[in-house]
């Protein structure tokens, strides 16, 4: 039996970083090494807002499981498909944007857990066991054990719940989407605002509290970052390929272009 253990949930309980980077423009398996080779620990499969198709998602999620990088996929909503077909084809974790609520974080965490700790189907067949079969509950409490739930808070009424969010049994990580947090606060792009850092210290304090940690996402610039690991981010969504590309593509052309006479 070969159970592929879940390396990003490994680094956050060893109380290390977990860094990540989105996929919008990434379309190939190869990715995946791409990924692994450059350092990352998980793979940020992005399915809210990317046109990519849940068959692309699963191929670089199985090809991000043979190699150790984390496959999590955030899905498009909170609909109980969205998920489940994605942990059934090789994710190894789940992100569901705009949590508001401790009913829908408990919504969130029941389709994504086997019983008896949610309801999620069992449908057998799984690449995060090597498609080895095993009794059904040793099956459910392992993959339960091996997948991580992600809730994403992006609104001031997400950082007012906080603590009940966190709360609740199945979710493993409340990840600030900063971007979206400053639109909802009327401050976008603000990120140095004093409510953005008080909103990282009430969802901070919410996770050390209740053994769950903390993640972050749309804060690229070194001195944010240091800002926020230092306070107790661990799960670290470290940019995208699309600003990646974007950043090197213009200094390239740069470059060259430098060379004209």
């Amino acid at each position: 039996m070969s159970i592929v253990p879940n390396h990003t949930k490994r680094q956050l309980q060893a109380g290390k970083l977990a860094i990540g980077l989105g996929l919008r423009q990434a379309r190939t398996v190869d990715t995946a090494q791409i990924l692994k080779t450059a350092g990352f620990d998980w793979a940020f499969i992005d399915c809210e807002h990317n046109s990519m198709n849940p068959d692309t998602a699963a191929q670089i999620a199985s090809a991000s499981l043979a190699i150790g990088v984390t496959p999590i996929v955030r899905v498009p909503g909170l609909e109980h498909h969205h998920a489940s077909r994605m942990l059934d084809n090789g994710a190894q974790g789940i992100v569901v944007p705009h949590v508001d609520t401790v009913e829908e974080a408990q919504r969130v965490a029941s389709q994504c857990r086997f019983p008896p700790i949610g309801h999620r189907s069992m449908g057998g067949g799984l690449q995060q066991l090597g498609f080895a079969s095993m009794p059904l509950g040793e099956t459910a409490r392992i993959i339960n054990d091996e997948t991580l739930v992600v809730v994403m808070i992006e609104s001031p009424q997400g950082v007012a719940n906080c603590d009940a969010i966190a709360a609740v049994p199945g979710i493993d990580v409340l990840l600030i989407g900063t971007n979206d947090l400053c639109f909802e606060m009327g401050i976008p792009g603000q990120f140095d605002d004093a409510r953005v850092t008080d909103a990282y210290q009430r969802v901070i304090a919410a996770c050390r509290k209740h053994g769950k940690f903390a993640g972050m996402g749309g804060l690229y610039t070194g001195p944010l970052i240091e800002r926020f690991v230092g306070m107790g981010v661990q799960m670290v969504l470290a940019g995208s390929d699309f600003s990646l590309l974007m950043q090197s593509a213009t200094e390239r052309a740069k470059l060259v272009r430098g060379y004209e006479k």
